[in-house]
């Protein structure tokens, strides 16, 4: 008998008895506890109390069966220790009080050393990992350097992303030393959590579909070739993206073992284009979760048919949990994806 968890044996495409499934957010505002916790504490209360971030980390488990828990934080925390003022306001939105406008503010960001400096992640993973051993794996995670740089040139979210882009085409030489300085930070912060016990890495680069292939392929790759070039090689990492159907193939070349997908692409035919050499992680639409029983069950047999057994498929959404998506949904996707898969 195997004893490493199914979903480690499906990063890395060996056969599984059914298809591990884990989703984003999963300790997130669609849990009634994690809701209580909120009106107690703040995100970033939570995100940096290593107590907390454990419990809230640790909610979803049993709760949903999930094949593998995710370390709550943000992907945000590591710009707080080069010197950016982050807010999180009311209704949780990021807010960056001093996004940098120049060569030289660029210049000022700290390196950062990320066992010191984020400290408070790495001992709620050291406390998960303590409770999860044996049972199943936890991920840690980072945001990519284009998505990081999106948040903080914008100074928080936005849809059009006027600043990042502006950058990108009038100062390039900027950009690339914006996107040097987070990737060094970025690789600090995940080397940190390997050793402090994550088993997993997903890097998350959420944004990276608003970009033609051109632009992705000056611009982004490089750095995030160098992100995944600098993990070790005997951790598993996700490279997650969205609305990414135009950059499938320079995503692939960027780095990672497995690719994660959304609901825009059909996942059969997103792994022909990849090839089998590579794992793939998805796609069930978010939305799909506030259907019916039997509305959820069809979409998970349409994305089981399309991965059709192949070894290294990691069932999970497109993107996050919603908020307003029922427990008892979820509860039915994950025990959907266990069922079918394994009459496959």
């Amino acid at each position: 008998m195997n004893d490493t968890p199914i979903f480690l044996r499906a990063c890395k495409r060996e056969p599984t008895e059914y298809t591990p499934v884990w989703l984003m957010r999963q300790a997130g505002r669609f849990l009634k506890e994690y809701r209580s916790l909120r009106r107690q504490h703040s995100f970033l209360t939570l995100c940096k109390t290593p107590e907390l971030a454990t419990q809230v980390t640790l909610l979803p488990i049993e709760k949903l069966n999930v094949d593998a828990a995710i370390i709550f934080a943000d992907i945000l925390l590591p710009l707080e220790p080069m010197g950016i003022d982050l807010e999180f306001t009311k209704g949780e939105g990021p807010v960056i009080h001093n996004p940098p406008r120049s060569r030289a503010e660029v210049g000022k960001l700290k390196t950062i050393e990320a066992e010191e400096d984020l400290a408070f992640v790495m001992e709620a993973i050291t406390l998960v990992y303590r409770q999860l051993t044996g049972r199943i794996p936890l991920i840690g995670f980072s945001g990519a350097p284009f998505t990081l740089a999106s948040y903080l040139l914008e100074g928080g979210s936005t849809k059009d992303f006027i600043k990042t882009k502006s950058l990108m085409y009038e100062d390039p030489s900027c950009w690339h030393l914006l996107m040097e300085k987070l990737s060094e930070a970025i690789i600090s912060y995940l080397n940190a959590q390997v050793r402090a016990g994550a088993e997993a890495l997903q890097v998350f680069d959420s944004w990276a579909g608003t970009l033609s292939p051109k632009d992705y392929e000056e611009f982004v790759l490089p750095h995030s070739q160098r992100v995944f070039r600098a993990l070790p090689t005997k951790i598993p990492a996700i490279h997650f993206a969205t609305g990414t159907s135009g950059i499938l193939d320079l995503m692939h070349e960027a780095g990672g073992d497995i690719l994660g997908i959304d609901w825009r692409i059909d996942l059969g035919k997103a792994w022909q284009r990849l090839g089998y050499n590579i794992g793939i992680q998805g796609n069930l639409d978010p939305t799909a979760l506030l259907g019916p029983p039997e509305r959820i069950e069809s979409k998970v047999e349409e994305i089981l048919h399309s991965a059709e057994g192949r070894p290294g498929h990691i069932f999970n959404l497109g993107h996050g949990v919603l908020p307003q998506t029922p427990e008892e949904n979820v509860i039915t996707m994950v025990e959907a994806v266990h069922r079918l898969s394994r009459d496959r």
